[in-house]
């Protein structure tokens, strides 16, 4: 008995002096997470309002692309190929809209130009030298880019405004410049003035700065009697042929632009000469 607990081998314990000689001739490592470099991709969970419907159907495309190796081959000789059949402009070349073309060369495409209701039309037309602009939904434009109106234009151009549903109006013309009539004036200077069947009464004009000001005009419909504020930011330092040359007031307008037209869904009809 006593030789078997003699011979039970004792615990051994590791004394400070050789831990710390260890610490000493060998260095730590660094720990995985003190080694690694900063992320250059965000790691925060993205807010993401894709459905199901959607992730499995790119899921799909990239497991297609995966089993057929010379898919994108296809779709780049097909992408080289392509013409784009939205190139007509034969609706604005028609006899009877060339006179609303401020230029010759300067036409919508038929296939994404704005159709106007042709029974409300103080011309009996649809046609409007406007094209929409679409962003991640074709059927809600999210601007309108037209032309500045021409006199014989002016009534057709707040139809426009009204079957859009725009509320902003974003000009990026002087009226005039160097003696040449950049735009025909669309609004009332006082008071009111009536387009066909839509009355613009100018509420008021104020002026931020030397570079844009900002107008308030309530639009009533004197077919409905429905009416509807409509707010023009008027961009006044962008010459014709040109570039502003600010960027800090043209910046500043945007701000205010986006401000003014945050939490809308109706379209931004935005118009220079």
């Amino acid at each position: 008995m006593a030789s078997k607990t003699n011979d039970k081998p004792e615990p051994v314990h590791q004394s400070p002096k050789r831990i710390s000689s260890l610490s000493q001739s060998e260095p730590s490592q660094p720990s995985p997470s003190s080694r690694s470099s900063t992320s250059s991709w965000n790691e925060e969970p993205l807010a993401s309002n894709m459905d199901i419907s959607t992730g499995h159907m790119i899921l799909s495309y990239m497991e297609d692309h995966l089993n057929n190796k010379d898919r994108l081959d296809r779709e780049w000789e097909a992408l080289c190929a392509y013409e784009p059949e939205p190139c007509s402009t034969s609706v604005a070349k028609l006899s009877q809209n060339v006179n609303k073309n401020r230029f010759p060369d300067v036409l919508p495409y038929d296939h994404s130009r704005v159709i106007l209701n042709d029974f409300s039309n103080i011309c009996g037309s649809d046609y409007i030298n406007a094209s929409t602009i679409t962003d991640h939904d074709p059927r809600n434009p999210a601007y309108v880019a037209t032309q500045g109106p021409l006199p014989q234009t002016a009534a057709d151009f707040w139809q426009m405004i009204w079957e859009q549903g725009s509320v902003v109006v974003v000009m990026l013309t002087r009226l005039m410049e160097n003696g040449v009539a950049m735009c025909h004036r669309y609004w009332p200077e006082e008071g009111s003035e009536i387009y066909h069947i839509y009355e613009v009464h100018l509420v008021s004009e104020h002026i931020w700065c030397d570079d844009y000001l900002v107008r308030s005009l309530y639009l009533k419909n004197l077919k409905t009697t429905e009416t509807r504020t409509v707010t023009q930011f008027h961009f006044l330092s962008w010459p014709d042929n040109g570039v502003p040359t600010s960027i800090k007031a043209l910046l500043e307008f945007r701000r205010k632009v986006n401000k003014s037209y945050r939490g809308r869904s109706c379209p931004i009809v935005v118009h220079c000469r």
